[in-house]
């Protein structure tokens, strides 16, 4: 799982999005540069695959859809930024 969520370069791109309020897709998508749609779907499907997010659609006209992370999303990206913060340490140190 882990291997999979770094293989898409916009995981934690993602997850920073999520984490500053950012959950609806045109929303992400005009965020970040070089972010398409099609990337986007790609690896918020892969993220709902292993329950990392969860997708919310809402009974409106227009469609509205929005983005949350999970409880085992926020434990998963606690891990990673105890990570980050590992690597941090290891970059310092050289």
């Amino acid at each position: 799982m882990v291997e999979a969520i770094f293989g898409c370069k916009w995981s934690l791109t993602v997850y920073q999005l999520l984490a500053n309020g950012i959950n609806r897709p045109g929303a992400m998508v005009n965020s970040v540069e070089g972010l398409t749609t099609k990337v986007l779907n790609e690896c918020l499907r892969r993220n709902m695959d292993f329950g990392i997010i969860e997708r919310i659609a809402y009974d409106e006209s227009p469609p509205r859809v929005e983005y949350v992370v999970t409880s085992f999303g926020s434990k998963f990206i606690r891990i990673l930024d105890e990570l980050e913060k590992l690597q941090r340490e290891i970059e310092h140190e050289r």
